[in-house]
């Protein structure tokens, strides 16, 4: 019992001491052991890190999870260790709801089988993005967290503890100067030897957790590297998927008219062909013969006559309505009154049916 309470006693006057010292530094009225420029400057640039790599990692999250509802609600499943409910990504909803209004006009339409490959396409990049943001949390914001929450916790202990070590070293060179006896003389320098000692040891500790922050930025440097790359391979991903998609949707003809368009069956699908697309520019001559061939169909429907046409695409029929084509045959196609002026009715020996325009070439 009585050692306990001369334990506290002395701690209570270590504290006292120390916070004596603190006070007579801040007022200027004691003298304060300055730490070395090395050692300064390794503090300095530890404290800019983990200001840095918290913004880097805070404007991370927000560009992986956009939505603060969002981000607020895992942080809490984290730290409860609890796993957070898995949730569709605004890619993935778009592309379910895409998918059901196709299905619901129809695949065999020209726009329902276009809003379904659209939907497929934004939920293969929901799923792209759900593997890009998966990557990036274990290989770029977990490594940062880590530091954060250990390596630099460590050090913000260590570099308490100096200053610590500190007060007590000039608390008890203050008490040196102050002795008068001799005997109180030697008791205040065997003090500062050991107090000097100390300081010098948690000042060695402290020195070398901070030289090991320069490992920390060779490792988030390669962090950083997985990171990019991560963003390229998503990027790479969404840019292929949209270029297929485009390619898909450019075999469509021009455009269609579900006015004349027969019902068919929710689980048809059509056939579509593969239209080139050029790069570059038309040029004038292609212009000229656009507009010559506009003028060609105008005539054709303006008189009740009939004219050759060249088959330019493969075209399969939406209907019993509709008459097939493939690609360089020859066929007769005529104007019927009435008729949308997108299509023409076409006939291949006893077969006939509409055909769109934008599938012909009229021939002289």
């Amino acid at each position: 019992m009585d050692f306990n309470v001369k334990r506290l006693a002395a701690d209570a006057g270590t504290f006292l001491s120390r916070a004596v010292q603190f006070t007579e530094e801040k007022l200027g009225q004691a003298e304060k052991t300055e730490l070395d420029a090395h050692l300064e400057n390794l503090l300095a640039r530890a404290e800019c890190t983990r200001q840095w790599t918290e913004r880097v990692m805070k404007q991370t999250e927000v560009l992986l999870q956009p939505n603060p509802n969002v981000r607020l609600e895992e942080f809490v499943y984290e730290k409860l260790e609890k796993k957070a409910p898995t949730r569709m990504n605004n890619h993935e909803m778009l592309g379910q709801t895409m998918i059901e209004s196709g299905n619901e006009f129809g695949p065999g339409t020209a726009y329902g089988n276009a809003l379904i490959k659209c939907g497929e396409t934004e939920k293969q990049i929901g799923g792209a993005e759900r593997e890009f943001i998966h990557s990036s949390a274990i290989n770029f914001l977990t490594p940062f967290r880590n530091f954060l929450e250990g390596d630099f916790k460590t050090i913000l202990k260590e570099r308490k503890l100096l200053q610590v070590k500190r007060l007590d070293l000039d608390a008890a060179k203050t008490r040196l100067k102050k002795a008068r006896m001799a005997d109180a003389r030697v008791v205040a320098e065997q003090e500062l030897r050991m107090t000097q000692s100390e300081f010098d040891r948690q000042a060695e500790i402290t020195r070398l957790l901070l030289e090991g922050v320069s490992s920390t930025h060779a490792h988030h440097l390669r962090c950083l590297n997985d990171f990019v790359e991560a963003q390229t391979t998503y990027y790479a991903q969404c840019y292929q998927y949209m270029v297929d998609l485009q390619k898909q949707l450019g075999s469509f003809p021009s455009s269609f008219s579900n006015n004349n368009q027969s019902p068919v069956s929710a689980g048809a699908s059509i056939s579509v062909p593969t239209i080139p697309v050029s790069a570059s520019l038309p040029s004038p001559s292609a212009g000229r013969a656009s507009s010559a061939a506009a003028a060609g169909f105008n005539e054709l429907r303006g008189s009740s006559g009939s004219r050759k046409a060249r088959v330019l695409y493969d075209y399969d029929a939406a209907g019993s309505s509709e008459l097939s084509l493939l690609a360089d045959e020859v066929i007769i196609v005529s104007s019927v009154p009435g008729m949308d002026s997108d299509w023409l009715m076409g006939e291949r020996g006893n077969q006939r049916g509409k055909v769109p325009i934008t599938y012909l070439e009229l021939l002289n």
